[in-house]
């Protein structure tokens, strides 16, 4: 990693574990920029992230946010990134991570996602019949990927967001 890639946050994890919230707060208290890549992506479109993914598909979603990774990572510095859950799957991804800076996977149990996403009706990949069952195979598809890219692990379930943001002040070294 490059000494400017370690001035920047990534904070990755499953739909509602919190990572723009804590990623906004971070950056207000660090004076550090704040990108939400869903947000930024939907921006640059100008349509949401179900409206691309119903016009466009998954795939060339997946392919936006590997662009956005490629312009980032040689620009962004004392920069707080939040992903969306699934932008750390792809292997070309987790390179473009890791040289962007220090990654930590915000992580929180199956009961926490499942009430933190109950009412959720804007994610695309939940609009279906049985919810559970899809953040179900979601989660054992992702958990060992967020795992493996992450540098820390941060257990998110039952912490206020001081709380997750102290434990990254404790293992991140501005």
């Amino acid at each position: 990693m490059s000494e400017e890639g370690k001035k920047n946050i990534i904070l990755i994890g499953f739909m509602g574990s919190g990572k723009t919230s804590v990623g906004t707060r971070l950056s207000k208290e660090w004076g550090y920029h704040f990108i939400d890549t869903d947000q930024m992506i939907e921006t640059e479109y100008g349509a949401s992230i179900s409206t691309i993914f119903e016009k466009e598909g998954e795939e060339k979603f997946r392919e936006m946010e590997t662009a956005l990774l490629k312009r980032l990572s040689d620009t962004v510095t004392k920069t707080i990134i939040a992903t969306g859950g699934g932008l750390p799957l792809r292997k070309e991804n987790t390179v473009l991570l890791k040289k962007i800076g220090k990654i930590f996977y915000l992580k929180t149990n199956r009961e926490t996602t499942l009430t933190r996403l109950s009412e959720d009706t804007t994610r695309p990949l939940l609009n279906q019949t049985d919810k559970e069952e899809r953040i179900d195979t979601l989660l054992e598809e992702r958990i060992p990927k967020y795992e493996a890219v992450a540098d820390e692990i941060i257990l998110a379930d039952h912490q206020s967001f001081y709380e997750i943001i102290q434990k990254i002040e404790q293992l991140y070294k501005k």
